[in-house]
């Protein structure tokens, strides 16, 4: 586990990966929390198309919350926090950002700010989801966090996309934003892409 001032003072990106219903969004949340009882300054973010909660904060699937704001690129997130006083920046949902937010975390980093993402590492067809394999390879921490397989039980891995019930096509859209409806978790062995 990451101490609260053990990478802040020179700056640090960590980030937190795994499948949907990892809890990647509640540790997210656990530590903004902390950052704040310990008097941290914290900016947090998460992209517009995040919408299945509440749009002003990052909710974890048991209905934990931290107040955010909702952007729509990184762009934005850079005009927000240039004339902010902050010591910690926290991005949820990072998979659905643009590359330019890879160059603001290490931007912002370089400064000696504490960067916390949290994203799916994988896509539905468990190949690498969009920024994250860049973010996890310039990150000073990595949190790579496992769900239950809802098939056979054991850690989950990957994220399963269904269609009425049934698993996704390969070629189906990437991104798809949903819940228990649309998504379980499977380890590798049940994790299934219809071609």
């Amino acid at each position: 586990m990451v101490d609260i001032m053990e990478y802040s003072k020179n700056g640090s990106i960590e980030i937190i990966v795994g499948p949907m219903y990892a809890g990647k969004s509640e540790e997210l949340i656990r530590r903004i929390n902390r950052a704040r009882i310990a008097e941290l300054k914290v900016l947090a973010f998460k992209p517009k198309i995040d919408n299945r909660y509440n749009k002003d904060s990052i909710t974890s699937h048991n209905g934990k919350q931290a107040d955010c704001v909702a952007v729509d690129a990184s762009q934005e997130i850079l005009e927000y926090i240039k004339d902010k006083e902050y010591d910690l920046l926290a991005i949820d949902e990072v998979q659905f950002f643009d590359e330019g937010i890879v160059e603001l975390c290490q931007l912002e980093a370089d400064k000696g700010k504490r960067i916390i993402c949290s994203g799916l590492d994988m896509d539905f067809r468990a190949e690498p989801f969009k920024v994250v394999p860049q973010l996890m390879s310039i990150a000073e921490h990595v949190s790579k966090l496992t769900a239950v397989c809802m098939v056979c039980k054991l850690p989950a891995t990957r994220t399963q996309r269904l269609v009425n019930g049934q698993p996704a096509k390969y070629s189906d859209p990437i991104i798809l934003v949903g819940a228990k409806e649309d998504y379980e978790a499977r380890c590798r062995k049940c994790h299934e892409v219809i071609e």
